[in-house]
């Protein structure tokens, strides 16, 4: 007579490297951004002085969009790498931002511009000040206050990682 496994024990097995994912030794997920960008603030990073939001969560610009316009170049799976900062109903106010805030409609939302470049967050940014979306295929960088881009590699080896 062939002995089977019981089912209790096929199922450990199974749950097993399941179990082992969930056990708090991976990396912590990505955080999502806040529902409404209320802020933008100056602030510092490896990169230098950057824009953040009101938790720090530093934002970048994708030089696909043109400056100015009323549309984004990111679509699609884009917007999971690259979610947007959404405002309410009013325009961010500005904490040591001295570049032009402003808005663009994108699909029925409202994304918070600075000095016409729409804003969007890194996902893969999981605490205030990260910068791991720096220098991104070459089309993703942060801004400075003034809202210029900064095009410059982190100088910690936090920065700069991609996807």
């Amino acid at each position: 007579m062939t002995r089977r496994p019981a089912p209790i024990i096929l199922a450990m097995l199974a749950l097993g490297p399941v179990l082992a994912a969930c056990s708090g030794s991976e990396p912590a997920a990505p955080v999502a951004p806040q529902a409404e960008v209320t802020e933008l603030k100056a602030a510092a990073t490896a990169l230098g002085d950057v824009v953040t939001d009101a938790n720090g969560r530093v934002l970048y610009l994708f030089t696909k969009d043109t400056q100015g316009a009323a549309t984004s170049a990111c679509t699609g799976d884009c917007l999971t790498a690259w979610p947007p900062a959404l405002a309410g109903d009013a325009a961010p106010k500005a904490t040591g931002v001295t570049g032009s805030i402003g808005t663009i409609d994108v699909a029925g939302r409202t994304q918070v511009t600075l000095d016409g470049w729409p804003l969007y967050y890194f996902a893969q940014d999981v605490a205030a000040g990260d910068v791991k979306g720096q220098g991104v295929n070459d089309a993703w960088y942060v801004l400075a206050p003034a809202g210029q881009p900064i095009r410059t590699k982190p100088s910690s080896p936090e920065g700069g990682m991609g996807y």
